[in-house]
């Protein structure tokens, strides 16, 4: 075929990548293959030859794309035009009865159906293309943010690399990356003949390959996918579905008529009766499936009643995971240690004789506090029944008491820290016990690793081991002499397993978490009780660490959803000598102690301290974007109408709520009153 002419190669290679397309459609998405692998091997060798001899004929979606030798150096940051958001979690069908509750409430009167799949132990995954063609892969990452893993995604050849669409140029497909149970094993099987590392379990094995540098060794691995989401970015790019269908059944059927694997099992149903009835199927074929899953996820068919629903938090009002009974096991507790934390939590774990449970080797599990211990009444040396809480966390659920040796003895509360030796305190009103030494060892390393993790400064390079390995050479001892390590970069170079690359790397990595915004570094600075959607309240509200420094307990306890616990944590600690000169030296490091000019709370008079309320359908925003005007205009956005509302901003449908502001006198305002206001 080399001495082709132009042409003749042409037409051989459109009808070669035509058959090579067709053959992974079979195999790789119906699991229907209709040629050997010899001929697809043929095939693609001749593919190869011809483009290599025709270098103009070769595109970018070609088949033989799809391995990469050219390693990645750094996985690029991309950022989601939609967040990829979390769903909150049920473990009961009360609680799914609890949520169709709420969605009723919100509805109103309005008929909604929901849309049952399974929820894939996996990786969550962001594909988009443009002009039809794959041009970017991310990782969920934090939810607004993730890594650009392109080049390994386009190994999987159960997702096109191409879309022949005119309705489809510029979209973005949602996915689970997953390892089938069968070839996890063979994986595992591999691993063992040549003695390399034994894998824990298939979605660590999947995360782990999407990660690795080179392209061609993540073409090894069998991984696969299933779609579960389509947006259409003709349509609003802040919208979170398509723009021409109304619903998420109907994007599942496009997706699977534009060539995407989508899970067969997922059904839409009228009621919570239809719910009931698709959790129980699956769970009677959860272990047949070649894949595994750990709950349901529920959802609003809608888009429009999604959009009507919104978000709380991370997390979508509309969506539901419900998670199956996790599987259990039996093994011995070999000794109770004590786990000190970076605000000085004392936690008990249980030390287990290594058992195999739900796809992974369990060896320790959290007795999560000294009161908790006492009431299941464990003991070292005791048989215990574990299970994995949602199928992720291992816990001690249960002591075979007729197995308990004799002479077995409670486990006593130490008087002192078992690290530091400090005393322990516990406050009245909690069930743990605290080391309240500030300086402690185990509280330092705790509140580094946590300054350093992604969702707070975000140093990646610098972890457990070398910040144990920086504590040990004393060239850090709080978060403000990570910013001096700059100043030790040829101690760093001869140090074991280093070099200049390596170092530089994690200098720039350090340098570059400088324009972290102000919430992620109140977050970083590991507050109890100051997770990350409290350090962004509290982040909007005063603007300024320095004017969270001056703010009086009352204060920091007036502001919306922030309870008195937090106030009173918050005050404490920027009341704290030590933290004020931490604080002074991180300034003096570069990081940012106050909120960028655009995301300041501009006071309006027609909003400052006012209670909203958002009810029905608007033309103009989104529920979403109403409630940030409101909020960065001073004013306050509630789910319920009481006799503290301002206003009901009311749109089109709206139901109860509407008639209960009547009733308690409150003003209605429509879209082009509140516009006025505005």
């Amino acid at each position: 075929m080399a001495k082709a002419t132009l042409s003749e190669a042409r037409n051989k290679v459109s009808e070669l990548v035509k058959k090579i397309r067709d053959a992974d459609h079979k195999y790789y998405v119906l699991a229907e293959p209709d040629i050997d692998d010899l001929t697809y091997d043929m095939m693609m060798k001749e593919l190869e030859q011809l483009e290599k001899n025709f270098p103009t004929l070769k595109k970018q979606d070609s088949p033989t794309a799809r391995v990469s030798g050219e390693p990645t150096k750094a996985f690029k940051t991309v950022y989601h035009k939609v967040p990829m958001l979390s769903l909150s979690n049920s473990y009961s069908f009360d609680e799914l009865l609890e949520f169709d509750k709420r969605i009723k409430n919100i509805l109103e009167e309005e008929k909604y159906q929901y849309v049952c799949e399974l929820k894939f132990d996996g990786l969550a995954m962001s594909i988009t293309y443009q002009n039809g063609e794959l041009v970017t892969a991310a990782t969920r990452g934090d939810g607004e943010k993730g890594d650009d893993v392109t080049n390994n995604i386009k190994t999987i050849r159960s997702i096109p690399l191409s879309v022949k669409d005119k309705n489809f140029q510029n979209f973005e497909v949602r996915g689970e990356i997953f390892i089938n149970k069968k070839d996890f094993i063979k994986i595992n099987e591999e691993q063992e003949l040549k003695d390399g590392k034994i894998f824990a379990n298939a979605r660590n094995t999947a995360a782990g390959t999407i990660k690795i540098k080179d392209s061609e060794k993540v073409a090894s691995r069998p991984l696969n996918f299933f779609a579960y989401y389509l947006r259409n970015e003709s349509g609003s790019e802040t919208s979170s579905h398509t723009d021409h269908k109304t619903s998420h059944k109907a994007s599942i059927d496009e997706l699977k008529k534009l060539g995407f694997p989508v899970s067969e099992k997922t059904k839409l149903v009228n009621d919570m009766n239809g719910v009931k009835k698709f959790i129980d199927e699956i769970e009677k074929v959860r272990d047949s499936l070649p894949y595994d899953i750990d709950g349901v996820v529920v959802k609003i068919n809608s888009y429009k009643q999604q959009d009507k629903l919104g978000f709380v938090s991370k997390s979508p009002r509309w969506a539901i995971a419900y998670k199956y009974k996790s599987k259990e096991q039996t093994t011995k507790i070999n000794r109770i240690t004590l786990q000190v934390g970076r605000v000085g939590t004392i936690t008990p774990v249980a030390e287990l004789e290594p058992v195999f449970l739900a796809g992974s080797t369990i060896s320790r599990a959290t007795l999560h506090n000294f009161d908790e211990l006492k009431r299941k009444d464990i003991r070292e040396n005791d048989t215990v029944v574990i299970e994995k809480g949602g199928d992720v966390i291992p816990k001690v659920t249960k002591v075979i008491l007729e197995k308990r040796p004799a002479g077995s003895k409670p486990f006593k509360i130490p008087a002192k820290c078992p690290v530091c030796h400090s005393e322990l305190s516990k406050p009245e009103e909690e069930v743990n016990y605290y080391c309240v030494n500030n300086l402690c060892p185990a509280q330092i390393k705790g509140r580094l690793e946590h300054f350093v993790q992604r969702d707070a400064m975000d140093i990646e390079g610098l972890g457990e081991s070398l910040i144990d390995l920086f504590i040990e050479k004393e060239y850090i001892h709080n978060y403000t002499d990570i910013f001096d390590l700059k100043y030790k970069r040829n101690e760093l170079i001869s140090l074991d397993r280093f070099g200049e690359k390596s170092v530089d790397n994690l200098l720039f990595a350090i340098e570059n978490s400088k324009n972290r915004p102000f919430d992620k570094v109140l977050f970083a600075l590991g507050i109890r009780h100051i997770g990350e959607r409290t350090a962004k309240i509290l982040a909007k509200h005063f603007g300024s660490v320095d004017n969270l420094l001056s703010a009086s307990q009352e204060e920091i306890n007036s502001v919306h959803e922030i309870g008195p616990k937090i106030a009173e944590s918050a005050h404490e600690f920027f009341n704290e000598k030590h933290n004020i000169k931490i604080i002074e030296k991180l300034k003096k490091a570069g990081l940012k102690f106050e909120i960028a000019e655009d995301e300041k709370v501009k006071l309006n008079e027609n909003f400052a301290g006012k209670t909203f309320v958002l009810t029905g359908s608007l033309e103009k925003y989104k529920r979403e974007d109403a409630s940030e005007i409101i909020e960065k205009a001073g004013g306050k956005v509630s789910g319920s109408v009481s006799k503290k509302t301002d206003y009901l901003l009311a749109g089109a449908e709206a139901g109860s709520k509407l008639e209960k502001a009547k009733t308690l006198g409150v003003k209605i305002l429509t879209e082009e009153d509140f516009e006025k206001l505005i």
